[in-house]
């Protein structure tokens, strides 16, 4: 358990998915009843900096493009189902933490946008024939829980990339090759498309990478690893700290079960979580990971009665 969730976990909202779910919903509602109230409520930099701050908030209740109402709600659920499992996994704070990195981010991004925007005269020059206050009314509607959602389902394939779902409820297809059909998309529209729409891509790229340092840092660059270090009194030997460092690289490689004692030498299709709930870093497998009880340190790993 990191520092920061020590702190602050407390503050971490369950079932967050359920919650942007909600919000989807009321701003389908809103759109069937008024769509121009979206103007008032975009992530528009140049509004906010000047004094519209309920935006930095609002621009959450726009939802991805709606089409048909049952395609809709499917998409609804589907994000739900994959969030829920994705905190269920990683657990309440680390969820918490990549959505609202992503929305963070996604800010951070509008404001650059708005400074290279008043750099540029705009894309294609539009800024200086609308005028600075029609052009981001207009194009801050590109900033919406879109790329955010697109985040959140390449996030699932690199955690589940094994996992398999019906594409059309008729192909059954591993999720990582559609995450990789995802990342190819949002790398294309990236290329292909101009103005505020890059920046939102570009805040899910860094969220996404951010995500992959903090799972797959090595073990010398985690600061638990010298904070353990310093607690042990060894932090001054660098040849002790990088043979600890060197011999945790190597249990790490080896994924082993708390409950039943596989490996992924066992079983090389195996997949193996760790449980942000249990104390003393224990993994499981795909077999255990649910069905197990949360342990303390120094405990024994059992199942559910």
């Amino acid at each position: 358990m990191s520092d920061l969730e020590k702190k602050f976990g407390k503050y971490a909202i369950s079932n967050l998915s359920l919650k942007l779910v909600i919000l989807y919903a009321v701003g389908y509602v809103i759109e069937m009843i008024n769509p121009n109230v979206f103007y008032f409520l975009t992530l528009n930099p140049y509004a906010i900096a000047h004094g519209q701050i309920w935006r930095l908030v609002s621009w959450l209740l726009i939802p991805p493009s709606a089409g048909n109402i049952f395609f809709t709600l499917i998409m609804l659920y589907f994000y739900y189902c994959i969030g829920t499992s994705l905190e269920r996994v990683w657990g309440t704070w680390d969820y918490n933490v990549f959505i609202f990195l992503g929305i963070l981010l996604t800010i951070v991004c509008a404001f650059v946008w708005m400074g290279v925007s008043f750099a540029t005269g705009g894309t294609q020059g539009l800024m200086t024939q609308l005028g600075a206050t029609e052009y981001f009314r207009y194009l801050s509607q590109a900033f919406s829980t879109y790329y955010i959602n697109l985040g959140i389902f390449f996030a699932y394939a690199l955690t589940f990339p094994d996992a398999v779902v019906l594409l059309f409820f008729i192909l059954p297809i591993k999720v990582k090759w559609l995450g990789l059909f995802d990342l190819a998309y949002l790398i294309y529209v990236f290329v292909v498309t101009p103005g505020p729409a890059r920046y939102a891509i570009a805040a899910t790229f860094i969220n996404i990478a951010l995500l992959y340092l903090r799972n797959n840092a090595p073990v010398r660059m985690r600061p638990s690893f010298w904070k353990a270090q310093r607690k042990s009194g060894s932090a001054g030997s660098a040849k002790r700290a990088a043979t600890a460092g060197r011999t945790a690289g190597r249990d790490q490689l080896l994924h082993r079960c708390a409950i039943c004692g596989r490996t992924q030498l066992d079983s090389p299709d195996l997949e193996f979580r760790y449980c942000s709930k249990c104390e003393g870093n224990l993994e499981y497998c795909q077999d255990h990971l649910f069905t197990h009880v949360h342990v303390k340190e120094g405990e024994v790993p059992h199942m559910k009665p």
